[in-house]
């Protein structure tokens, strides 16, 4: 396992991803959700990415907290790292509002630090999302949360943090083969601010695997979870389906050299990025598992003859950053 520093906490650099849980990715059992989690973690894969407005997720990750303690000791809970996030509504981020939703995300992880709050703010114009950062780092500073990163923010806006003298320690942004806008500006900016990126789309929820080689273009009833149809927006707008198979094509050989997986290799690819802490993989509990697959990611060393392969089919590709803007600019449309 690698593993990287976040702020003052170490992490897995393969983190699960728990935006399946919120529904449109199939039913989730409880049970056999717990019983994946504790999977994972006895693998090594003891890092959780999840979000207040992920449906039951924070509860999960309490329950899963609680299995732990009962049957590993109390002390087995330091092997794990669970991060969420705070999705506010636009409006007045008051300190008792921050200190509300950070209380109610304690509850429920059964957390008494939790160990990074992400923060997202869906409206720039309104500054009040200076505010709420102001009261998050007060919470950190009183040892309510450990750290405090943000999730879909743009490079400009980080700048006006570091400006304020606000210590973030990550932003979480999309990032895969098909976008690769973080290099425009992101990743730059957090080498130089003691900042890091956690990536997530990286595997395009699933695109980006063998499954796809060689098929043709998958319509509506072919995407069947929200995941499937919001990756394949981004292929259509990135280069389109046929341009995809050349990249599949080209990732399936550089995975074949390694006796690896196409989707190691697109992980693998984002991981050497420069101020990449880390890739999230979505992790859909009990209905599906890649375990043994993702654990080859740490394994792979990618060298440039696999990257010129790669890269000669992105050379073909339309400029995300110049269509969509900076990280997090698709939902602020």
């Amino acid at each position: 396992m690698e593993t990287a520093r976040l702020g003052s906490v170490e992490i897995c650099r393969v983190l699960n991803g728990m935006w399946q849980v919120a529904g449109g990715h199939g039913r989730i059992e409880h049970e056999k959700a717990l019983a994946e989690m504790v999977a994972y973690h006895d693998s090594g894969f003891t890092s959780w990415d999840l979000a207040d407005i992920y449906g039951p997720a924070e509860d999960f990750v309490g329950d899963f907290r609680r299995r732990l303690a009962k049957e590993r000791g109390e002390g087995e809970l330091a092997r794990m790292q669970a991060f969420t996030k705070f999705v506010p509504e636009p409006g007045r981020m008051t300190k008792a509002v921050v200190e509300q939703a950070v209380e109610k995300s304690r509850r429920r992880m059964g957390a008494e630090s939790i160990d990074l709050v992400q923060f997202h703010w869906w409206d720039y114009s309104n500054p009040a999302w200076l505010d709420a950062l102001v009261h998050l780092s007060e919470l950190r500073d009183a040892g309510r949360i450990r750290n405090v990163g943000l999730t879909n923010f743009d490079t400009a806006h980080m700048q006006d943090m570091a400006d304020e003298g606000l210590k973030i320690v990550s932003n979480q942004v999309q990032y895969s083969i098909i976008d690769q806008r973080p290099q425009v500006r992101m990743q730059e900016f957090c080498r130089k601010n003691n900042s890091s990126i956690l990536a997530y789309g990286t595997v395009c929820g699933g695109m980006l695997s063998e499954k796809y080689l060689g098929k043709s273009e998958p319509g509506n009833p072919q995407l069947d979870t929200l995941s499937l149809r919001k990756y394949k927006k981004m292929i259509d707008m990135w280069g389109g389906w046929k341009l995809f198979q050349e990249l599949l094509a080209a990732l399936k050989a550089v995975a074949d050299r390694h006796r690896a997986s196409v989707a190691n290799v697109a992980c693998r690819y984002i991981l050497d990025r420069p101020a990449v802490a880390g890739v999230i993989v979505g992790a859909r509990l009990g209905i599906a598992e890649h375990r043994q697959d993702n654990a080859r990611i740490f394994g792979l060393k990618l060298d440039g003859e696999d990257r010129g392969k790669i890269e000669a089919v992105t050379a073909k590709s339309q400029n995300l950053f110049e269509l969509i803007g900076d990280c997090g600019d698709e939902y602020r449309y």
